[in-house]
């Protein structure tokens, strides 16, 4: 058995002396581990971290099989990632992520995302908006979705201020003006299906705060909590260091 495929390093881990287990996600076979003979060697290691993109050539001799991964490099990424904690944290967070995802389960959508994501991950508006995004998705890919294009009790597809805890559903400012302390805040540029990246640019601290506390609770909720997995603390440092840096950039304006 054998394929080629282009992927993001998603994990490592040590296996014996010299080799190292590799997991990537591609995006026609989703997440995929196979050991890399010699990774630990100096020659190979830089290309085997978090957020690099490689070519990849998968062997073994049956499709059930862990195989065997040869790598070339094609964008290493993950040098300027680590300059910067908030980036690291960031990038740390979501590769946790996606190895929520089944092995070996397509998720095309998720794939092209982090690859655009590990490419913006340094600016902290631009990455913040895409981040969320790609969590929104993530839910959804998972068979969570959220539906945020009408509002649940009323239909309208206007004034979509909050979020119901209990259906992940919108809605309105009208319909849910009674229960608004027990709702969560659906910010501005979430409501649209796509948002311009010019536009993320824009991102206010108050919408970045609120997104990340509605993505995180629904995260929890159906994906953490259910499978007893311990809450990643590198999404709590990442969203951490955004708040200091949105604080220093509204200082600034």
């Amino acid at each position: 058995m054998q394929w080629q495929a282009e992927g993001i390093v998603i994990g490592t881990r040590k296996q014996g002396e010299n080799n190292i287990l590799l997991e990537v996600l591609t995006p026609d076979r989703g997440r995929c581990l196979g050991l890399v003979r010699g990774g630990r060697s100096r020659r190979q290691q830089p290309a085997l971290q978090l957020g690099n993109h490689l070519s990849l050539n998968w062997r073994a001799r049956l499709d059930e099989h862990l195989g065997f991964f040869t790598v070339e490099p094609i964008h290493l990424r993950a040098a300027h990632l680590m300059q910067s904690a908030r980036s690291l944290h960031g990038l740390q967070s979501l590769c946790g992520q996606v190895r929520l995802l089944p092995e070996r389960d397509p998720h095309p959508n998720l794939y092209h995302a982090l690859d655009i994501i590990l490419d913006h991950l340094e600016d902290p508006r631009i990455g913040a908006a895409l981040v969320l995004r790609f969590e929104l998705e993530l839910l959804n890919e998972l068979g969570f979705g959220l539906d945020l294009s009408e509002c649940a009790a009323t239909g309208t597809t206007s004034e979509l201020v909050w979020v119901s805890p209990r259906s992940g559903r919108a809605v309105s400012k009208t319909a849910g003006l009674p229960y608004a302390n027990k709702l969560l805040i659906l910010p501005e540029f979430m409501k649209a299906p796509q948002t311009r990246l010019a536009e993320t640019a824009q991102l206010s601290k108050e919408d970045m705060e609120a997104g990340f506390s509605l993505t995180g609770y629904f995260l929890f909720k159906y994906i953490y909590e259910p499978r007893n997995i311990i809450w990643p603390p590198a999404r709590d440092s990442y969203v951490t260091t955004l708040k200091r840096e949105f604080t220093e950039l509204a200082n600034q304006s």
